[in-house]
Order: structure tokens, then C-alpha cells, then sequence
């Protein structure tokens, strides 16, 4: 197991972390950047001043903005690019790796255009390769800090979710298994917008009351829609499910939360987004989880509230106050 060579797609705070994680391992590790000029502040510092700064990066680790010879030759190809820009990166990566390469997607988002899941963009785009999800509650600074968290490792191949928890699993970072990939991504996507719902009542000044009833209904709603996709419901109060939603609507770190908050106290999504180095993830996937929610059929008011927040210029106390005056109905 330790001869496998692992490249990191994506140079944000969780790719970086993770090629640290493995490094320490003892893995051999490329991580690839898309900006050649970032790559090489990189390479040079060894740090990753934007996206993960104080973390050192292990001088074992190589950094490359040459999509082409990140994934060459490896056996494990992590996927931690924003979904947005998932399917152009795949595109690239076509026809450069080992029949025999297991693909990981780290990402917690739905595309827009498709309302695809990760997996099902990897697998249009890639053909029939060997797939694997990890998710859950990974805040990456803590996770580069050592401290105690974990995670799911989600796969139809039981040999390739147990790869993935063997390669990972470190006595800081516990990896668990899942054969539910569906109910895995939906889980870590679609937290992200319950957030961005727990971050507006924390702008408007709200309590914990609001904030325990927001994440216990968001939760119905993303297992309703889960069950809809054909997810084990069962998978929704596990740690890709309940323990990431909990993590992501109460941390201070949470991108996500942060943008409600903003939006809470009266800021516009365009202001926020220009003044955001990182993906707020939930932004993009409220539109894709409101278009599924049409599709499927299912009620999803918190969602559907949340969009139109941020695409139809909704005020946030005209949303509570719409979602608190709704028909009366059992739990």
C-alpha cells in the first residue's frame, strides 16, 4: 500500500490538506494548481498563503500546474476542484491516467447546468473508471492541525471504499465506509445551503431556537429529496449526513455560514462574492438542489427559500416570515 502514487486535483485548503495528510503517510504525492504563477509561490514557500497559510507543505510533496503529469503514473486521483469547474478539469485529464486509477471526489457540490452529482460528472466525462466519494464534517484547517475528525468513504465497489479508508485513515483522521454514494454527496452538498439559512438567522441576530430549527427541518428536507434520488435515508443521520450539516451551520470557518450572514445583515450575493477567495459552494448548488427538488417533486421550503435569496433578491425577513406563516402541518 505504500507504493501508491496519489495526485491531488485541486490546490484549495482541502486538497492542500489532504496532500499533507498523505505525504505524512508516506505516500508519494503531486498536488496541481491551475494557476502556474500560484503554483510556483507554492513550490517556493511552501506554503499556500490563500487558501491554507501557517500549514507547511512537506518539501516531499510536488506542486505543478501541468495537468498532464499530475495524474500520469498514479494510482489514486483526488478530485477537489469546485464542482463548477469540475466537468473542464475532467476534460483535461482524458486519456492521461492508468486504466487501473481509483478517482476520489472531495467536492461537496451539484453542477448547475446538469444538477449532476460529482460522481455522474466524472463517470459522462471519464467512462467507466473506478470511482470513490469521501465526506463529512473536515474542516481543512482543522484536519491540517491534527485535530481529531472524521470522515466517509463512499463507493459501490466495497474493495475500492476499503482502499480509500486504508489509504486515509490516520490516528487523527478516522475514515468510515459507505456503500451509499448518492445519500454521501447529497449529504455534503446539500448542507451547504442549510448553512447559508443558519448564516441569515445569525445576521439577523436570531437564537438558538432558530438556528435548532433550521438545521432539524433542513435535514427532513435534504432526506426527502435523498430518498427521492434512491439514497438510504439512514445515511442522512450519519457523518456525511447530520455530523457535516452540524459542523457547517455553527463553525465560524464555514464559508458557507459566513455568506448568510452577510446576507443577513444586508449584503448583496454580488458584493460578497467579489470580496471571496474561496467557493461558497452552497451559492451554485441552492439553484441545483431547487431545480431538483422540481424535478423530484419533493418540498423543500428552507431550500427553495434560500434561492430565492440569493437569485431573486429576497429579503431575509420576508423569507422568515414566509416560511414561519406556511400551512400548518405534522412534523
Amino acid at each position: 500500500m505504500d507504493k501508491i502514487r496519489i495526485a491531488v486535483i485541486g490546490d484549495g485548503g482541502w486538497g492542500t490538506t489532504l496532500a499533507i495528510l498523505l505525504s505524512n503517510k508516506g505516500y508519494p504525492v503531486t498536488l496541481w494548481g491551475a494557476f502556474d504563477n500560484y503554483t510556483r509561490i507554492m513550490e517556493e514557500s511552501r506554503l499556500n498563503p490563500k487558501f491554507l497559510p501557517c500549514i507547511k507543505i512537506p518539501k516531499e510533496i510536488k506542486i505543478t500546474s501541468n495537468i498532464k503529469t499530475a495524474v500520469a503514473e498514479k494510482e489514486i486521483i483526488v478530485l477537489a476542484v469546485p464542482s463548477q469547474y469540475a466537468r473542464k478539469v475532467l476534460k483535461k485529464i482524458k486519456g492521461n491516467f492508468l486504466d487501473k486509477a481509483i478517482f476520489l471526489s472531495v467536492t461537496k457540490g451539484i453542477e448547475i447546468e446538469s444538477s449532476n452529482r460529482m460522481s455522474e460528472i466524472v463517470h459522462k466525462e471519464l467512462g467507466a473508471v473506478k470511482l470513490a466519494v469521501l465526506s463529512g464534517p473536515t474542516i481543512a484547517d482543522e484536519v491540517a492541525r491534527g485535530i481529531p475528525t472524521t470522515a466517509v468513504a463512499a463507493s459501490t465497489n466495497k474493495k475500492i471504499r476499503k482502499t480509500i479508508q486504508e489509504v486515509f485513515s490516520t490516528e487523527r483522521f478516522r475514515v468510515y465506509t459507505n456503500p451509499d454514494v448518492i445519500g454521501v454527496e447529497l449529504g455534503g452538498s446539500l448542507k451547504n445551503i442549510i448553512a447559508i439559512a443558519c448564516g441569515v438567522s445569525d445576521g439577523l441576530s436570531f437564537g438558538t431556537n432558530t438556528k435548532a430549527a433550521i438545521l432539524t427541518r433542513g435535514l427532513a428536507e435534504i432526506s426527502r429529496l435523498g430518498k427521492a434520488m434512491g439514497a438510504r435515508v439512514k445515511t442522512f443521520s450519519g457523518i456525511s449526513g447530520l455530523g457535516d450539516l452540524v459542523t457547517t451551520c455553527i463553525s465560524k470557518q464555514s464559508r458557507n455560514r459566513m455568506v448568510g450572514e452577510l446576507i443577513g445583515k444586508g449584503k448583496k450575493l454580488k458584493e460578497i462574492r467579489r470580496h471571496m477567495q474561496m467557493v461558497a459552494e452552497g451559492v451554485p448548488t441552492a439553484k441545483s438542489a431547487y431545480n431538483l427538488s422540481l424535478k423530484y417533486k419533493v418540498d423543500m421550503p428552507i431550500i427553495k427559500e434560500v434561492y430565492h435569496l440569493l437569485y431573486m433578491n429576497k429579503s431575509p425577513r420576508q423569507t422568515v416570515k414566509d416560511l414561519m406563516t406556511r400551512r400548518r402541518k405534522e412534523e
